[in-house]
């Protein structure tokens, strides 16, 4: 792909944004080729997490001023298809059925929040600064703001959605923004160590918890929802995954999907 790095190596598939001259600011070019990508690993069997990186100094930095540039002189209809094409790749990566890292080695922006927030789990460098600059440009953190909200919750959305304030890593790390904090020279070890953590589970087990996690946050605790994830346990242990995963817990030996084909 002309934006993106892929790389594969023992059941992580890494997507590397590659435009490091612009910050790796995205256009509809990058939109369409990392909504691509994330559809096509979400369907291979052999890939067992995602992580999603950036080359040079920073992570994202949001929109291309080009492709701002452009968008400018768009129609309402052209700015609501352009705007559809770019809820759809946020869509993509947060619904990915592969557990997904944001690798953050630098500082993220705008629309990079939203990368950021769509992934499953976030470790960042120490040295990382992260801004919700929308209003200063007098735009909104729109399609977005799904992802970020649940990221960072509410009443941390408030204030940097309204301030456009730029925020530290630690800052992220306090609202829950980001998972982990790091020095730059531990970044891919902390990054390997959650993947080999991911890559170990049942991969069943972990697009099942994935999407029960989608189902359940935020919901009311009703007879209803109790009922759902009674159905989804149930199901769960009489899959050829949970009977192989309690089997081998029992008989203390690897699971199959630890020692067949792609096993870590």
């Amino acid at each position: 792909m002309k934006n993106l790095e892929l790389n594969y190596h023992a059941g992580v598939a890494t997507v590397t944004l590659n435009r490091p001259e612009v910050r790796n600011a995205f256009n509809d070019e990058v939109i369409a080729e990392l909504t691509v990508a994330m559809l096509e690993l979400g369907k291979r069997p052999e890939v067992r997490c995602v992580v999603l990186a950036g080359n040079g100094p920073a992570f994202c930095a949001g929109a291309d001023l080009n492709w701002m540039k452009r968008m400018a002189g768009y129609s309402r209809e052209e700015n609501l298809a352009d705007a559809h094409a770019l809820a759809r790749m946020m869509e993509v990566l947060y619904a990915c059925p592969k557990p997904t890292i944001a690798r953050v080695q630098g500082d993220v922006y705008a629309g990079g929040t939203g990368l950021v927030a769509a992934c499953d789990i976030a470790v960042s460098v120490d040295t990382a600064h992260f801004c919700l600059s929308e209003v200063r440009l007098g735009l909104v953190p729109a399609t977005i703001s799904p992802y970020v909200i649940r990221a960072m919750g509410a009443r941390a959305a408030h204030r940097y959605f309204l301030t456009a304030e730029r925020f530290t890593a630690r800052e992220a790390l306090r609202i829950g923004f980001v998972h982990e904090v790091v020095p730059a020279a531990e970044l891919d070890a902390a990054v390997a160590a959650i993947a080999h953590q991911l890559v170990a589970a049942g991969p069943d087990a972990v697009k099942a918890c994935k999407q029960l996690l989608h189902d359940v946050a935020g919901q009311e605790i009703s007879p209803g929802l109790i009922e759902r994830t009674a159905q989804v346990i149930a199901d769960v242990r009489v899959s050829n995954e949970g009977r192989e995963g309690i089997q081998s817990f029992l008989q203390k030996r690897k699971p199959a999907w630890l020692t067949g084909p792609g096993g870590a």
